[in-house]
């Protein structure tokens, strides 16, 4: 069965506009303030996504774009004015950022209570100590919200993610440990990665390779959640090669229009739930 992000997060972006305008009929109009430096284009044409799915729900879209000669400084010093901005309720700094730049340090300037990405160490700190969350990383939250939706239980099942960055495969380890699943974390220096991916009733596949899950390397009945975003020859594919795996697996997510749509419902999720909070101060 195909994993459908892009049929969900429509579904979803529907319940979410439903809230923004109850939310403007008490005089609150929920805010995004995105912060994009440099010229990646995969970041230029993500943002303009998040901006697309802003103008149909209702929530305010806010831009903040420099150069790569930027500072920490200037950042930080335009982050501290929308911290203390009212009309904006959530912030991002779309990563990546350039080499030039200290990533942690800009990150932990943006205020806790505006984390929509979640990226923050104490919304992180939060999430590996198993204590009440505010803000999830929207990657891994959309990949939580699809297989429940598909009614997946990960409980005592054998998980295995392929890639361990802060944004995907970490905090998601965290939040299938929490539903009682067993995750082995798997990275580049993983020694016989097919012997992991052999015994694993679900593949999560966050590394960025193309491709690199294959038919030979899951069992019958496997669970594939492929993050990957990747551009080979042209064609923009996953991580895992779908082509040759979508009979293989019970359940698959493809490669445009799986957890992509979902990242973005997520983090609007989290900017609305953010306004939100305003009523019930």
């Amino acid at each position: 069965m195909i994993l459908n992000g892009k049929e969900l997060s429509k579904n979803i972006n529907l319940r979410l506009k439903q809230r923004c305008d109850n939310l403007n009929k008490k005089g609150i109009s929920p805010g995004l303030a995105i912060i994009l430096i440099g010229d990646n284009l995969e970041s230029r044409k993500y943002v303009e996504l998040k901006k697309k799915t802003c103008l149909k729900i209702g929530v305010d879209f806010n831009i903040r774009e420099y150069d790569n000669n930027v500072t920490d400084e200037d950042i930080i010093e335009e982050l501290v004015k929308l911290n203390n901005d009212k009309s904006i309720h959530g912030i991002i700094v779309q990563l990546p950022l350039p080499d030039n730049l200290n990533e942690l340090n800009i990150l932990n300037k943006i205020s806790v209570d505006k984390d929509v990405d979640g990226f923050h160490e104490i919304n992180a700190g939060k999430l590996f100590l198993n204590r009440e969350i505010t803000f999830s990383p929207c990657t891994p939250l959309g990949c939580i919200e699809l297989i429940d939706h598909y009614g997946i239980d990960v409980e005592g099942i054998d998980i295995c993610i392929i890639g361990c960055s802060n944004i995907v495969g970490l905090p998601l380890s965290m939040m299938l440990l929490r539903r009682n699943a067993t995750v082995t974390l798997c990275h580049k220096y993983t020694k016989c990665l097919k012997n992991k991916t052999l015994n694993a009733d679900m593949i999560v596949t966050c590394c960025g390779v193309p491709k690199i899950l294959t038919q030979d390397m899951v069992k019958e009945g496997v669970i594939i959640i492929d993050v990957g975003i990747n551009f080979l020859d042209g064609v923009l594919v996953g991580d895992a090669d779908f082509d040759n795996l979508k009979n293989k697996a019970s359940y698959i997510t493809p490669v445009p229009g799986g957890v992509g749509p979902m990242t973005i419902s997520m983090l609007l999720k989290q900017t609305i739930e953010s306004a939100e909070r305003l009523i019930n101060i």
